[in-house]
């Protein structure tokens, strides 16, 4: 089975920038374009995501079972305990299930192309710090001013719907160019 490669995009931004509602909002409209999307979110608040208690993929876990599969129904539930592969072997895991878009949800220094949400004046420390930023999504008025003076990139405000209509044109335009 050949592999096509994804379009590999992320949303990131501190906790409660709106990261979230952000890409629920572009996966919708992507699936509405008939756009596969697989996604990935960085648990970035410590520890490990939560789990189901009782099943018996976690008991399995539990009894030292590295990796576990539930399938039923055409859903697959994937669980691996102690991985250590990193995004990047995230990003090849999901290709094999062939999606056109990879949707990254945090990760705020990895290389990819991102849109980038900033909530309040201090985030504005992440203009310098953050790098392939396409577009950028900006809670409050009086931000605009300097973000326009640091970048020449998109700018939106964030209830602005352009945001979300300019993320799905740039994933179209790369998926096209993939394919």
């Amino acid at each position: 089975m050949a592999l096509v490669k994804p379009a590999v995009f992320q949303v990131v931004g501190y906790q409660n920038s709106g990261k979230t509602t952000y890409a629920l909002k572009l996966i919708q409209r992507l699936k509405a374009l008939g756009i596969t999307t697989a996604t990935i979110k960085h648990h970035g608040h410590g520890g490990k995501p939560d789990v189901p208690d009782g099943k018996d993929s976690v008991k399995q876990i539990e009894k030292g079972a590295g990796i576990s599969i539930v399938e039923g129904g055409g859903r697959m539930i994937l669980q691996a305990e102690d991985f250590k592969g990193g995004l990047e072997r995230q990003i090849q895991l999901l290709g094999f299930f062939q999606p056109d878009v990879i949707l990254i949800e945090g990760y705020k220094h990895k290389p990819f192309p991102k849109v980038l949400l900033i909530r309040s004046q201090t985030d504005l420390e992440l203009l310098s710090a953050v790098t392939n930023v396409k577009a950028i999504v900006y809670w409050q008025d009086e931000m605009k001013t300097d973000i326009q003076a640091q970048t020449d990139v998109p700018c939106f405000r964030i209830d602005d719907v352009n945001s979300v209509d300019w993320a799905v044109q740039f994933l179209k335009f790369c998926v096209e160019e993939e394919g």
